[in-house]
């Protein structure tokens, strides 16, 4: 089984996460911040990992910290439950339309953390999520998850379709790229011989 336990505690806030890659979708999300919650569930469900997360932040000075925690403490539970990555399938991509919105997102857990985000934002916030700190959310699980991680919203009129849309296509990839390759057995998917 590809899981494992994550927690994290600082000054400004206090989280666990836990991670199962080869789920089926079960998650139970708690953060404080309702938006969040919404993406993570559809991380969990559309990526089929079987997730929990648990933060409480410092949402009396603003969201901020409990996003970028968040964000930090799964990344870095993928990270633990893929081990030594030997025989995943390494890159996957997810296009997922929502309504008027089309996002776009490709993935490669290559050992490398680097992340793009191309993407328009018509609002300062989604309920108590600004808009600005989506791209910080990608960041942040890309340099402790070891990815590199593109995402952009190709067009959309809606905040949170886009936002949503570009959640849903990250689990769509992370999926991908997390699958076992029967063709590759037991080897590092990397001409390096390491990831």
């Amino acid at each position: 089984m590809r899981e494992t336990k994550v927690e994290r505690t600082t000054d400004e806030t206090e989280i666990e996460v836990t991670l199962i890659i080869d789920g089926n979708g079960a998650n139970d999300i708690s953060t404080g911040i309702g938006f969040l919650d919404h993406m993570l569930k559809q991380i969990a469900v559309h990526g089929l990992f079987d997730m929990n997360v648990r933060t409480r932040g410092d949402l009396h000075i603003d969201a901020h910290h409990t996003i970028e925690d968040t964000a930090l403490s799964l990344g870095k539970a993928f990270d633990q439950a893929l081990g030594d990555r030997k025989g995943i399938v390494r890159m996957g991509v997810g296009c997922v339309p929502m309504d008027e919105a089309l996002a776009h997102v490709a993935v490669d857990l290559a050992g490398r953390p680097y992340a793009v985000m191309n993407a328009q934002w018509h609002t300062s916030a989604i309920g108590n999520f600004p808009t600005r700190l989506v791209a910080h959310f990608f960041e942040s699980l890309a340099v402790t998850m070891r990815a590199n991680l593109h995402a952009r919203v190709l067009y959309g009129s809606d905040d949170h379709h886009q936002a949503e849309a570009l959640f849903k296509a990250l689990a769509r990839a992370l999926d991908a790229a997390t699958q076992r390759d029967p063709r590759r057995g037991d080897v590092i998917p990397s001409t390096k011989g390491m990831l």
